[in-house]
């Protein structure tokens, strides 16, 4: 594997588990200095100390004022290069049924935190010429999904986030793309397929290729896109889901 990002660094929000930890851990291979953020701790400081030149940040992204504090405090999240929003909350119930009160939530952590991230960083990746930001939203974000309403909502704002932060940028050197994973096999994933494995049954049954997805496999996509060889790959957004859905 070609090392080319020497010299970088790179913040993945939650970083301490699942996509996140993968995607950490890709970013460290190629080099990358990986900011490993996260809102335990704990696991940002497993994964930081597993790779090299990891740094355990500890963030709780639904907190804007939390964010903006660590963000004048902290100079090292000035100097990202690769900015992976990976971080995100999920609820899964009928829409009608959804309780408001608990919206502002999934919109904070899922929508706000990663726009947030990007006005403080992204200025500064301009500054220096180079820059990769990647967003991590949902395949129901593209084509709707039963049950996660909010969650859908919430992520589908990225996408068209993402596509106008890249016209803003193209002409910087930044890239700004977005992954839509469908069925991966992760810890938010599990603990819905505790609670309605009729339903888990039901969707793998959906996908072509009969199985879930592994967080390695949506890792890789990512890290293609915060290569240098993907500096012709710009407000884009890709599918990684089994071929469930196909657009």
């Amino acid at each position: 594997m070609q090392t080319d990002l020497t010299g970088k660094v790179a913040l993945v929000t939650g970083g301490g588990a699942g996509i996140g930890a993968e995607i950490s851990r890709r970013l460290s291979h190629r080099g990358a200095a990986v900011l490993v953020l996260d809102r335990n701790l704990d696991a940002a400081e497993s994964v930081a100390g597993s790779i090299d030149r990891g740094t355990a940040v500890e963030m709780d992204l639904a907190d804007t004022t939390s964010i903006a504090l660590a963000l004048r405090r902290d100079a090292v999240l000035r100097e990202v290069d690769i900015l992976v929003n990976n971080a995100g909350l999920t609820r899964v119930e009928r829409f009608v049924d959804s309780d408001p009160s608990a919206w502002d939530m999934l919109w904070q952590v899922n929508l706000r935190a990663p726009m947030q991230l990007c006005h403080a960083i992204v200025p500064e990746m301009t500054k220096r010429g180079w820059g990769r930001v990647v967003f991590v939203a949902t395949d129901s974000a593209r084509a709707g999904g039963g049950g996660e309403g909010i969650y859908s909502a919430t992520k589908a704002g990225l996408l068209g986030f993402s596509k106008t932060l890249a016209r803003e940028t193209a002409r910087d050197g930044i890239t700004s793309n977005v992954i839509c994973p469908g069925l991966i096999d992760t810890a938010m994933l599990q603990s819905v397929a505790e609670n309605n494995p009729a339903l888990m049954d039901k969707l793998i049954g959906a996908i072509p290729m009969r199985r879930m997805g592994s967080s390695d496999e949506v890792a890789a996509a990512i890290e293609f896109l915060c290569t240098v060889d993907s500096g012709y790959v710009t407000g884009q957004t890709f599918s990684v889901n089994g071929g469930i859905t196909m657009m």
